[in-house]
């Protein structure tokens, strides 16, 4: 069991070293920096596992001070699309670049804000998601560790690195600093390190 852990956890780590270096992360930190100095935000959307990763990427986001948004896809085309403001710009996750509800949203998006920005990580860079989407962050699609080759295991991990390579690069390009941490996170341990500094 402990040879399977290691191949698991190898696999893992592969699949993070691969992630492309070429990526337009620097671009899609600077369009998120953007809509921040204009008063507006980062909606951030994805289904299943991806949509988990889009929440914990726009939690995180905001913590490094740049106002995000998680929004549902599915609860979008019923009413709370009216969260996305003229400003804002869209951070769509979708492994296979074909999820219906995210795709969708897409032309909802561009059919209320017709020149909102939109970045998207993806498995798939010729996806449908893909190609209308103005950056894409690719995730170098690597295999399933999940012995069946289904479950979101390997594509959702090196999703959740790249929003931390954008999280960190938003902290970097911004000049972001402890205090202004700090202004953010009062409680628990993190916000009493921040103090300190």
């Amino acid at each position: 069991m402990q040879n399977a852990i290691q191949s698991i956890l190898a696999a893992e780590a592969a699949a993070i070293q691969s992630i492309p270096l070429d990526n337009p992360f620097e671009p899609a930190v600077q369009r998120f920096l953007e809509s921040a100095r204009a008063g507006g935000k980062v909606v951030v959307s994805g289904v299943g596992k991806a949509g988990g990763i889009g929440a914990k990427i726009a939690t995180t986001l905001c913590s490094v001070g740049v106002p995000s948004i998680f929004l549902h896809p599915l609860e979008a085309q019923h009413g709370d699309l009216g969260v996305l403001g003229v400003h804002d710009c869209l951070l769509l996750i979708s492994n296979s670049g074909k999820t219906r509800e995210v795709v969708e949203l897409v032309h909802l998006a561009r059919s209320l804000h017709p020149d909102v920005r939109i970045i998207t990580i993806t498995g798939k860079r010729d996806s449908a998601l893909a190609t209308s989407s103005d950056l894409v962050l690719w995730t170098g699609d690597p295999a399933e560790v999940c012995p069946l080759g289904l479950a979101p295991t390997t594509s959702a991990t090196v999703m959740a690195v790249i929003g931390d390579v954008l999280a960190v690069l938003a902290v970097q390009l911004s000049g972001f600093t402890r205090q202004d941490y700090a202004l953010r996170h009062h409680a628990g341990y993190l916000g009493a390190v921040a103090k300190l500094g």
